[in-house]
């Protein structure tokens, strides 16, 4: 069932929707509370935990929560008028026109299709939302959405400078991040209810579009308000979720580990989801730790941090439900902890 077909099904239950937000809001409230004092009581009964005073931290965690917020923005708007292209002016069934009919090969094709889509792992969000309110399934969309950070022309030309082919660090990026994709889409094109795999809230969106009337310039702005007021409370979120990461771990403790080839691997796999640079210009943050950690590492921070870092999966929440991004996380680390142990012993 694609999602179209499922929007005359949807039951809607505005009522519980509210309830379950203000729900929400004030447990994140609380939990916001009660970590800021434990943060302070650390401060003030163990000030040895951290290398920096709790002020010190807190600006740098504010600073790269700023950072990736700009930049991130520009691909995620970029996203957004390439969803409102593929949802508004493609004609009907121009996609499925290309499309192979055997669903293996249309997960292929879409594995691939980030080669013709120069945006980061942001940008990809809006326009995956797009493909599947045009009928394209949930398997099929996942792994566009696994494969497009890592295969993409600016990714590939940045990890070349950064890395060029020395330790088949490249190829390796490329290979698995296009392996796990697949994997992912074959796990989901098994479910046996692909539509319960998106949020509620995304199936009202998509009941919503589709009933917009008007002309395709009236629809594309009422498509680019849904998709923002969609994306930007979760990149907001995402990115202040990597700023108050800075603040709570100690990075150190991270890098600690550097030159053990299994807890190195696990280190960077940790680093990668907390500190969400996008995927353009990543490898240059992981060519500083070149000398210290081991090739199966750094790959495993190239592959994990694109695709499960915490703004990647605050925007995926926007779609995809979360035991579907729990079953996402879960296979891309262990498939990146097997790349990156394989790297080892062959490096």
């Amino acid at each position: 069932m694609t999602v179209r077909e499922h929007e005359h099904t949807h039951e809607h239950a505005p009522e519980g929707a509210r309830r379950s937000a203000r729900s929400r809001t004030v447990a994140g409230v609380g939990f916001g509370i009660a970590a800021v004092a434990v943060l302070l009581a650390i401060d003030a009964f163990a000030p040895r935990v951290f290398d920096q005073s709790l002020p010190t931290r807190a600006q740098d965690g504010l600073t790269l929560a700023l950072s990736v917020l700009i930049e991130s923005l520009p691909f995620v708007m970029l996203g957004v008028i390439l969803s409102i292209v593929v949802q508004v002016w493609l004609p009907a069934g121009a996609i499925e026109r290309f499309m192979p009919r055997a669903a293996w090969a249309r997960r292929l094709v879409l594995s691939l299709l980030g080669m013709l889509i120069p945006v980061c792992e942001c940008g990809n969000v809006p326009f995956a939302r797009g493909l599947l309110m045009r009928g394209v399934s949930p398997a099929e969309t996942l792994t566009f959405l696994v494969a497009a950070p890592i295969v993409n022309p600016i990714v590939i030309i940045t990890t070349h400078a950064a890395f060029g082919w020395d330790g088949g660090i490249l190829i390796a990026r490329i290979v698995g991040g296009w392996v796990i994709a697949n994997l992912i889409g074959w796990i989901y094109s098994r479910h046996p209810d692909p539509m319960s795999l998106l949020t509620g809230r995304f199936l009202d969106t998509c009941d919503v579009v589709a009933h917009e009337t008007g002309s395709r310039g009236r629809r594309s702005i009422a498509q680019f308000v849904v998709e923002l007021r969609a994306v930007m409370p979760a990149l907001v979120i995402g990115s202040a979720l990597a700023g108050a990461v800075q603040v709570v771990i100690p990075r150190d403790a991270l890098l600690a580990i550097g030159s053990n080839p299994v807890l190195s691997i696990v280190a960077m796999a940790a680093l990668a989801m907390t500190v969400a640079i996008c995927s353009n210009v990543d490898a240059f943050f992981a060519l500083s730790f070149a000398s210290t950690f081991s090739s199966g590492s750094l790959i495993v921070f190239l592959l994990v941090g694109p695709l499960v870092d915490v703004k990647m999966l605050a925007l995926m929440r926007t779609t995809f439900t979360t035991r579907t991004l729990a079953g996402i996380v879960a296979v891309v680390l262990l498939a990146a902890f097997a790349i990156g142990i394989g790297v080892n012993l062959v490096a």
